[in-house]
């Protein structure tokens, strides 16, 4: 069991955070302790904005599923998924200073698929491997056997 970074309670909620290359921070907080630390970064946030703004902010709600910023804030969820568009403006910098970005890249695949050229090759070969074994030519069929093993690799 893991307790919270800001005090005794145990945590429940983990950011790992990337630094950099091989740099990674993790975070342990407790339900109560991540709300303060959202409620912080919000208030942060609109440090710089006037009275009648924060107003705005705090009584923005969705129109599809009426969730109100303040509820976002002391819930930390939201409602659907629009509430990503109707709140991107107030929770862009809470996502960047929590994830370092505001945009999922994603993973890229080790071995990407192969083109037009490579799978007409590939397929030419494995008929050329079939005649040669049928022609009892193993010699040339482990030569184009291990060209296809070349090319099923390098995708």
């Amino acid at each position: 069991m893991l307790k919270c970074q800001r005090c005794p309670n145990k945590a429940v909620i983990h950011i790992t955070e990337i630094l950099g290359p091989g740099q990674v921070e993790d975070v342990h907080l407790c339900e109560n302790c991540y709300k303060a630390l959202i409620t912080a970064q919000l208030q942060q946030q609109a440090g710089g904005v006037g009275q009648q703004e924060r107003s705005e902010i705090v009584n923005k709600s969705c129109s599809h599923c009426g969730l109100t910023f303040t509820a976002f804030r002391s819930h930390g969820r939201f409602g659907c998924a629009q509430d990503y568009t109707v709140f991107q403006e107030e929770i862009a910098p809470l996502l960047e200073s929590l994830h370092g970005q505001t945009r999922h890249e994603g993973k890229t695949p080790r071995r990407g698929p192969l083109s037009q050229a490579q799978q007409a090759e590939l397929t030419q070969l494995r008929q050329q491997l079939q005649w040669l074994i049928r022609e009892e030519r193993y010699e040339e069929a482990a030569r184009i056997r291990d060209r296809i093993r070349q090319l099923e690799e390098g995708r």
